[in-house]
This record gives C-alpha cells, structure tokens and sequence, in this order.
C-alpha cells in the first residue's frame, strides 16, 4: 500500500529538512510530495538536495502561483492519484503535526475512508496558541457543524488521511473554497459522497519557526463560503 504526505510549503526554509528527515524515520514507509509556491527564500532549493538523499521517496512539484492553500493540495491530491498511492495525508511543514501521529491516522484508516488528526474531538487539545486563536478555531468548528449538519468536532484540521477513493469520488475540479474553507469543503464533500469519516485525536503545537499564514482574507472566505456550501447542497448543485 502505497502512502503519501503531501506537505504545502511557501518560505518554509526553517522547517522543511527536519519536518522530511522525520517522517522518513517513521517506522512506516510514507513517501513525501511537497507542493512548493515558489518560496522566495529557497525552501525548494533544500528539498531538491535532500532528494538526492531520498531519491525515491521525495517528490517536488513547484507551482509558480500563490493562489491558496486549497489550490496546493489539489495540485497534489492530482499528483497522488496519477502516480497510485493508496492513502494520501495533509500535514503542515512546521510541526503543529506530529509526524508520529501520521501512523495513527494510517491505521484509523484501515477502517474508515477519511482519518482527522482532530484538536477537538476529546476536549481542547492545543498547545502555544494565543487564546484568541484557540476561541477563534474552536468556535469556528462549532459554527461549521452547525450551519453544515456534519458530525465531526474538528471541521478545519488541516492533518488528514484519505483513502484515494474518497479523491477519486470527490470531485476534486468542484471544489471551490481556497484558505481554511477548503478544508471544511473537503470534509462536507466527503460525508455527503457517505463516506466513512473518523476523527483521531492529536495535540496540535503552534509554529516554533517561521511565520502564519492566518489573515483575514481566509477568515472572509471559511465563514461566507460555508454558508455557499449549504445553499448548493440544499438546491442539489454540490
């Protein structure tokens, strides 16, 4: 079974070696995909000289537009599929992820099609965030599964496995939202295909280096667009 960690990056300079040499320490055999927004600061620059390390199981694709987080991961859920992986993982490049946890996700997964590193599944499980931060998710979370109906705690986690089924059903070319929303589009998308959808809990730790990519811009977009998402589904165009 062939798996995947896809891992966005824009100025991840800081991160990116360590994040890559520790999933390859993992026990289990993940390949890596890291989806580069042509950082300026030279992050795909550390990647193409630690593929001659890994040659087989790094991967880079560098896409010369900004244009969402949403956009990465689609760019490499297309990547995943093309060359047959059979699950496919989210993850951060700055360690709010534990690599360890991908195991988890791996083997929730055996029995459900989509696995969620979930921070609020058994309480508030979240370390080194501002407090505002921490209001802001967590009630985020709370506003999501109640406008969408959907039963799952943690609706804009970031730290994902899917089974490659639940990317080929999904209709990846419909999915619209690009920041945080594209992670709540992914997950409706996913339990209105019926999908089976299991929320593992992790701790989630904030960024020790480098800089958010939080603004308000992406805030707009996950409240707006989650009301848009309930208005297609109730008039059959999602």
């Amino acid at each position: 079974m062939k798996k995947l960690v896809i891992i966005p990056t824009y100025n991840e300079k800081e991160n990116i070696e360590c994040i890559i040499s520790t999933v390859f320490a993992l026990e289990e055999d993940f390949h890596i995909l890291v989806v580069d927004d042509s950082s300026p600061d030279g992050t795909a620059d550390i990647v193409k000289r630690l593929q001659g390390k890994f040659p087989s199981k790094l991967h880079l694709s560098i896409r010369k537009v900004k244009d969402g987080l949403g956009k990465a991961y689609i760019h490499g859920f297309k990547w995943a599929l093309q060359n047959n992986y059979d699950f496919i993982f989210e993850m951060d490049a700055d360690f709010s992820h534990n690599p360890k946890d991908l195991d988890k996700l791996f083997q929730a997964c055996q029995d459900a099609d989509m696995t969620i590193g979930s921070r609020y599944s058994k309480g508030v499980n979240v370390v080194n965030w501002p407090m505002g931060r921490v209001l802001l998710s967590y009630f985020a979370s709370r506003y999501v599964r109640a406008i969408l109906g959907i039963p799952i705690h943690d609706t804009t986690a970031g730290f994902v496995c899917f089974k490659r089924k639940v990317l080929e059903e999904i209709g990846l070319d419909n999915i619209k939202l690009k920041g945080y929303g594209f992670q709540i589009e992914m997950k409706f998308r996913a339990f209105k295909k019926g999908f089976k959808v299991v929320e593992v809990p992790i701790v989630f730790t904030n960024r020790e280096l480098g800089e958010s990519k939080m603004n308000g811009g992406i805030i707009h977009e996950a409240v707006f667009g989650v009301l848009n998402l309930k208005w297609k589904s109730i008039i059959g165009k999602l």
